[in-house]
């Protein structure tokens, strides 16, 4: 090689080294980039304290949702939740894709016969309780691991409980509800208590009874309030209320005050209450109102009972008016006598 394509190919490097040092000078001179300070996508961590998730709030027990239940709403919840597609609800209705229904309170996890239970639900021991129940219609997959049931389950307690005491209704002897819990009442301030006297209980709360409370309150009672109460308490879902209605779960209650304790015929009263002597006096309704349990020990009725004083009026007053010759009402001092 001569030396005059030595000096070129030499030249050729130097150009190309300017020219890179040259075009770099000139971005530098046109860019200014800034330097990142931080993380381009911030992710949120949660920290030590906030790491471990906070334990869902722990739900009423059943006992306590079912003192407010309502089997007409659980039987509303059944069908729009699509469960009468798969279930028959009436005494010795057939199954269908499930068992029927009819009976299953009380009942074992098997309870009708001729069904293909599956092998999760026939080994469960034991009844249908309402804890169960409960347990099941929460989420039967975590219930029964392996169970045929699609269901998802329903999140929601009280629901549930609407649902369980309709299921409840569908039989010829329902079963109990359990005892509520007692709720603690919270303790009056020292002052209040000092200052009360016999006339005015602490906090203006109506004093603890065996009822008869409400018979006071009889002459400013409203039927038309009382009919309310007993269709949102769903009543109707056990009683007929019409002049010779037929029994359902419970008696026809047409005519029911100044009657026996067992005034409808061909009704299978409980023992309880067939071996309560005299009749169904404004005091003996108050008291069988206030706690059905406390009034007849081992009656069929499953009612928790009402509270106020003011609603069992009502409720007195519209089985008052059930009759083609209402009970005349207490007197003045009558009513203020204990019953």
């Amino acid at each position: 090689m001569d030396s005059m394509e030595v000096n070129k190919a030499v030249a050729a490097f130097l150009i190309a080294g300017i020219a890179f040092m040259g075009s770099g000078l000139i971005s530098d001179a046109l860019v200014h980039p800034k330097a990142i300070k931080g993380t381009a996508i911030k992710v949120d961590l949660p920290s030590e304290q906030t790491a471990a998730a906070a334990p869902a709030e722990a739900e009423p027990p059943i006992a306590a949702l079912l003192a407010s239940a309502d089997p007409a709403r659980g039987e509303a919840g059944v069908k729009s939740a699509g469960c009468v597609a798969c279930h028959s609800f009436n005494e010795g209705g057939k199954a269908g894709v499930g068992p029927n229904l009819y009976g299953v309170v009380g009942g074992p996890h098997g309870h009708m016969e001729g069904y293909a239970y599956s092998t999760a639900l026939k080994g469960k021991q034991g009844p249908w309780t309402y804890e169960a129940m409960n347990e099941w219609l929460k989420k039967p997959s975590a219930y029964a691991p392996g169970t045929k049931m699609s269901y998802a389950g329903l999140s929601d307690p009280q629901k549930r409980a609407d649902i369980i005491d309709y299921l409840h209704t569908l039989a010829k002897d329902p079963v109990p509800f359990p005892a509520a819990p007692a709720k603690a009442a919270a303790a009056p301030p020292k002052a209040a208590v000092a200052n009360a006297t016999p006339s005015e209980p602490p906090n203006g709360s109506t004093p603890a009874s065996g009822g008869g409370d409400a018979v006071a309150l009889l002459a400013s009672a409203s039927p038309d309030a009382g009919k309310s109460s007993m269709t949102k308490l769903g009543c109707i879902a056990c009683h007929s209320l019409n002049e010779g209605g037929k029994n359902g779960v419970g008696p026809n209650l047409y005519g029911v005050v100044g009657q026996p304790h067992a005034h409808h015929e061909g009704y299978a009263y409980s023992a309880a209450l067939k071996g309560k002597e005299g009749s169904w006096t404004y005091a003996e309704l108050d008291k069988w109102l206030l706690k059905p349990s406390a009034y007849a020990p081992g009656t069929k009725m499953s009612f928790a009972g009402i509270a106020d004083p003011k609603v069992r009026a009502d409720v007195i007053a519209y089985l008052r008016s059930l009759s083609a010759n209402p009970e005349p009402l207490p007197t003045a001092d009558a009513a203020k006598q204990p019953g």
